[in-house]
């Protein structure tokens, strides 16, 4: 890890939290009390910030300097509000694509979705505050930049961001190996979110409620399912596939 992916110390995280820097998440060591403890605790809880509380070691595998028992990760980039993205897409008269991620948490799965999606003009990427990897250097590397050039977005559950498309105009599809749809049978022409599942435990129940359409990748051989970013990229490249053969603009 890079000294730029984090800062160090109680009244550090708190003045960058206050300086509206982007931060992924907090390590807290198990036993930190006191009132400046308390106070960066509100603060991030405040800012919706991640905080994890963690063994101390945990810490002093990611630096030995005078931590106080408190470590920042920084997120390598400026997340974007999703309630502002989607307006914005419709005013520039783009025909919208949105990947939704549920759950990824393995930095290389990420990087490689964020290099499809940049290759293939996704406009937006959204991901949950919570339980998810999120952009540090780390993911940046493995996106081969990518992840510097196409909007991500922080929503506070994947849930919440399916319905809010869906009531503006998007047909939000889940990608889920329990689908009975072909993943060529569904129709990608319209506005569109694709909503990708976690590594294991694939899409939420709660997420699955709220999608529109549910397609799967067919399977001929003994494992079950693909890799996530693999299938990500099959089903990133139908939706080109279609465009392209309706004369529909990319971006």
């Amino acid at each position: 890890m890079e000294k730029t992916d984090y800062i160090f110390g109680l009244r550090a995280i708190i003045e960058a939290i206050e300086a509206g820097k982007d931060i992924d998440k907090i390590f807290l060591a198990k036993d930190l009390q006191g009132e400046l403890a308390n106070e960066l605790i509100r603060k991030a809880r405040e800012s919706r910030i991640v905080m994890q509380r963690v063994p101390v070691e945990r810490i002093n595998r990611i630096t030995r300097k005078n931590h106080q028992g408190a470590l920042a990760l920084m997120s390598a980039v400026t997340y974007y509000r999703l309630d502002h993205v989607v307006p914005e897409l419709y005013e520039s008269g783009i025909l919208p694509f949105i990947v939704m991620l549920d759950g990824i948490t393995d930095v290389r799965n990420f990087g490689a979705i964020a290099r499809t999606c940049e290759c293939a003009g996704v406009d937006a990427i959204v991901i949950p505050e919570h339980g998810s990897v999120g952009v540090g250097g780390d993911a940046v590397k493995t996106s081969a930049g990518a992840l510097l050039h196409i909007p991500v977005c922080r929503v506070s559950s994947i849930s919440w961001a399916a319905k809010f498309l869906k009531e503006n105009g998007y047909n939000v599809c889940a990608v889920s190996e329990k689908a009975s749809l072909n993943y060529t049978e569904g129709n990608y022409t319209d506005p569109v979110a694709l909503v990708m599942g976690a590594e294991d435990t694939g899409i939420s129940p709660e997420v699955l409620k709220q999608c529109d359409t549910k397609v799967a990748i067919p399977m001929f051989g003994k494992i079950g399912s693909l890799n996530v970013s693999v299938a990500a990229g099959v089903l990133i490249y139908e939706v080109v596939r279609q465009r392209l053969e309706a004369n529909l603009e990319i971006v």
